[in-house]
């Protein structure tokens, strides 16, 4: 069965939805975030299988993901659920995006801002981006063990500043809640990115091209953090969801 796309969102984009949250298929993701800015920014949120499920059961997750601008399937279980609403789409993994973002900031004399990971990944990684991007505006970069005193004077910081793009990188939900509560009222594109600051310093490694064609990158990750199992319990139980639904119809 074909669903009609729920609403259309930002250019070049139609919503779906996948067990009640959106998620945009888009032609061009990278032009659609920056039809986005130009539109006055907004939130990207990368939703895969893992968020949606961790979503149904925490409130303020789901409604950052339900008031994100832009929500664009990184994780073949999304891939996966949308095809059987008829939907052809290809992943977008979120780190690729984040970092086409990161080039066209660096050409284009944007402002940019990074929160989060560890202080040694992001000191290691303010000395890896000026030395890829010469030309960088790197106007805020703080790391994730900031104490509760200190949040409220950075976020403050981070409001004034209102740089043209935001990257956050403290894990799901935290990044996309974070995001949500403190983007209201600016402008720039803000976008969660979970490990990325790790990988772009060199901490971790990516999963090789292959895993990445054939959409398993999550076994990537399993093998490098065999604790994420209990994690990945949450699969099997998306694919059963939506499953369900479909026999419901």
């Amino acid at each position: 069965m074909v669903i009609q796309p729920a609403t259309k969102a930002c250019g070049g984009c139609h919503r779906y939805r996948v067990l009640g949250f959106p998620v945009d298929v888009c032609c061009d993701v990278q032009v659609a975030a920056l039809d986005m800015h130009v539109s006055g920014g907004g939130r990207i949120v990368t939703l895969n299988a893992e968020m949606t499920m961790a979503a149904r059961m925490d409130k303020d997750l789901g409604s950052a993901i339900i008031n994100a601008e832009l929500v664009i399937p990184d994780g073949a279980g999304v891939v996966w659920a949308l095809s059987k609403q008829g939907v052809r789409v290809v992943k977008t993994a979120g780190i690729e995006l984040a970092w086409s973002l990161l080039n066209y900031a660096a050409s284009h004399g944007w402002t940019v801002a990074l929160v989060g990971a560890s202080p040694n990944v992001m000191a290691s990684l303010k000395i890896m981006l000026f030395k890829r991007f010469p030309g960088l505006r790197l106007v805020f970069a703080v790391d994730g063990y900031q104490s509760a005193e200190a949040w409220p004077h950075l976020e403050s910081k981070l409001r004034e500043l209102r740089p043209d793009l935001v990257l956050v990188a403290l894990g799901v939900p935290r990044q996309e809640t974070w995001s949500h509560r403190v983007q209201k009222g600016q402008h720039g594109l803000w976008m969660g990115v979970g490990g990325s600051f790790d990988v772009w310093a060199g901490t971790k490694k990516r999963a090789p091209k292959w895993m990445c064609r054939m959409q398993i990158e999550w076994l990537y990750r399993l093998i490098q953090e065999p604790n994420r199992w209990k994690r990945m319990l949450s699969l099997p139980a998306f694919v059963w969801q939506v499953i369900k639904g479909e026999l419901n119809d």
